[in-house]
């Protein structure tokens, strides 16, 4: 019972977030695409708001640990990310939705790995299960697809940015509520980051696993946008997302077993296998029933990769280099190569349509041959 009135706050926070990504990551393209942008400046306010999140995630945590409050900054951010979410309402034109689409996405994405550090560090020194606090983000993030994919048959895209609104409100209820985290101990032994820099083997990991996160940029970005487009209802496009999600919970579910069969390197080499599968289809089609046949592989472009990475990295960060090989492996795959692609993935949509998830497929081939040619297993610890 005392474990479960801890546990109580971290999944209500999680909750939060994965609600608000739920309707953000599938919906907020195909509401740029409602108030008149094109597909390249869609790509172009999708990159920059990533690149714009490279920035912020360390100058929150910074600002999180000089001031001790790591729970007022969450909050703050998540406030931010709500005036973004009235202020674009209103915003008329590219550089106005521009401003507030920064602002927004820059806020909202910084709180995550602030709620991620609350909740390793009450994992580490209270015995929680981290799977099972993280099973109720995915399980909102499904909430969150599939009430915004029936509620936009009725209301149309003008309801997404109040949805997501309220979701930011539900993070700054729920941000007070987290324990507070402690300040480790000794801050004053820090390793250099040369070392990283001039391990081979950890730069092969970095740019395979920054192409398999990159090539889901052209999904993020325009999966709903082309499959709305197709005449595909937004409540089969909430369904197609949440298949992709259920394929992930059942990875992460038996990643135990996967890991001891596979290890990272084999885990990496099943991610770039399955997104040549599926993106080239995404590519090839828009039938509903082939869609639905390859969506399953999130598991493996997303679930495998990342389940992948995060034993790599376990295993073969130096000591004392942990936290900044992590660091530096989220700042390259989910924000420099991932607003690169999105950027890029823009500009080809706006010429080719579908085309651009031939070059999601590339992606994956590129860093299925990175993974052949240059990753091993690294021991497990």
């Amino acid at each position: 019972m005392t474990r479960l009135r801890a546990a109580l706050p971290f999944a209500a926070f999680y909750a939060a977030v994965f609600l608000a990504l739920g309707i953000f990551l599938p919906f907020w393209p195909v509401y740029l695409d409602h108030r008149g942008l094109s597909p390249a400046a869609i790509g172009t306010l999708m990159a920059l708001g990533t690149w714009a999140k490279s920035a912020a995630n360390p100058v929150a945590g910074h600002l999180a640990d000089r001031l001790g409050r790591r729970r007022g900054v969450i909050a703050g951010l998540a406030a931010l990310a709500a005036i973004g979410a009235v202020a674009v309402q209103s915003a008329t034109g590219f550089w106005p939705i521009l401003v507030c689409h920064l602002l927004l996405f820059a806020s909202f994405q910084a709180v995550i790995p602030l709620g991620e550090s609350q909740t390793m560090a009450a994992v580490a020194a209270g015995g929680l299960d981290y799977g099972r606090l993280r099973l109720w983000g995915s399980l909102a993030f499904i909430a969150g697809v599939l009430g915004i994919g029936e509620s936009l048959a009725g209301h149309g895209p003008d309801l997404i940015p109040v949805a997501v609104l309220l979701a930011f409100v539900a993070i700054v209820l729920a941000a007070p509520v987290l324990p507070p985290a402690e300040r480790p101990a000794d801050r004053s032994r820090r390793a250099p980051v040369t070392a990283l820099l001039r391990d081979r083997q950890y730069l092969a990991f970095l740019a395979a696993g920054a192409c398999l996160q990159a090539s889901h940029a052209a999904y993020y970005a325009f999966s709903a946008v082309h499959w709305k487009a197709a005449g595909i209802a937004p409540p089969v496009v909430a369904w197609l997302w949440t298949e992709g999600v259920v394929a992930e919970i059942l990875l992460f579910a038996v990643g135990g077993a996967a890991v001891a069969r596979l290890g990272p390197r084999g885990l990496l080499l099943a991610a770039g296998v399955g997104g040549l599968a599926r993106w080239t289809t995404l590519a090839a089609t828009t039938s509903v029933p082939a869609l639905a046949a390859v969506q399953w592989l999130h598991g493996l472009t997303f679930g495998a990769a990342h389940l992948g990475a995060m034993y790599f990295l376990t295993r073969h960060a130096p000591a004392g280099l942990q936290t900044t090989a992590q660091g530096v492996y989220a700042a390259v795959s989910g924000g420099l190569a991932m607003g690169l692609m999105t950027l890029t993935a823009g500009w080809v949509y706006d010429l080719a349509g579908g085309t651009a998830f031939l070059l999601a497929a590339g992606t994956s081939g590129a860093a299925l041959a990175i993974t052949l040619a240059a990753v091993r297993n690294p021991h497990p610890v």
